[in-house]
């Protein structure tokens, strides 16, 4: 995806609009009470305080111009008053984080948080002791939560596969975010794509025509791919025709 900050924040707050909408005239606040709102943000930041954070860098594909650190939550207000919404951003967290917190909301003994979905990250508690980075306030609890940010993980010990190294030198971010690109899903169909698209030119594997839409990046999408494993037999002609 690409765009400018204003073409992103003016779309989520256009959408915002239309959820609110929803409530029709039954929602009533009182008087001088502003609508209060969490904002999920996929994205490393840099929190500055519950309700602020600078953007780090884009990733998943993402490529906006003009927020790399800047205040999303800042962007995100100035795009809720031009669409005109009373709304008060209030808490601002990472959505690996909010899993986390969520899960220990119902259950104390959780300790860690994994997102396997477009992007991939983690979160977990850790000891004040063990972060010898930290040079703020210590938590009363001796605990924090540490946002890993584990898809720019990076290491020559990964098993990057020929297909792989090919994706990340044509992505919007070569070099960068290498773990996710291997494993999660909106990598993980293009990854499949580029192994029947050899198969078909080196072994035939679609007999002598070589599917037009194989050839389209991104075509094959990471839920296509998990079809197959919940299908019965009777389901398989419904997967994705490429030919």
């Amino acid at each position: 995806m690409v765009g400018t900050s204003t073409e992103l924040f003016d779309f989520i707050a256009a959408e915002l609009e239309r959820f609110v909408e929803t409530e029709g005239d039954d929602f009533h606040l009182p008087e001088g009470r502003h609508r209060e709102l969490g904002f999920t943000f996929s994205f490393p930041v840099h929190q500055t305080s519950i309700s602020s954070g600078t953007l780090v860098k884009w990733t998943k594909g993402f490529c906006i111009n003009g927020t790399v650190g800047e205040d999303v939550v800042a962007e995100l207000s100035s795009a809720m008053e031009r669409q005109g919404l009373d709304m008060k951003v209030t808490a601002l967290v990472n959505d690996t984080v909010g899993t986390l917190a969520g899960g220990i909301y119902a259950d104390n003994d959780v300790v860690a948080a994994v997102i396997l979905g477009t992007g991939t990250n983690a979160a977990y508690v850790e000891h004040v002791d063990a972060i010898p980075k930290w040079k703020g306030p210590l938590p009363r609890s001796g605990n924090m939560v540490i946002n890993m940010e584990w898809g720019n993980f990076k290491s020559d010990k990964l098993p990057r596969s020929d297909y792989d190294i090919a994706l990340d030198f044509e992505s919007l971010n070569p070099g960068e975010q290498m773990y996710e690109k291997m494993i999660s899903g909106m990598y993980l169909g293009e990854v499949v794509r580029r192994i029947l698209l050899r198969l078909a030119h080196d072994a035939s594997l679609f007999g002598d025509v070589v599917p037009s839409k194989l050839e389209k990046l991104f075509v094959l999408r990471g839920r296509r791919i998990c079809q197959p494993c919940i299908m019965t037999p009777h389901m398989i002609s419904s997967t994705l025709v490429l030919s």
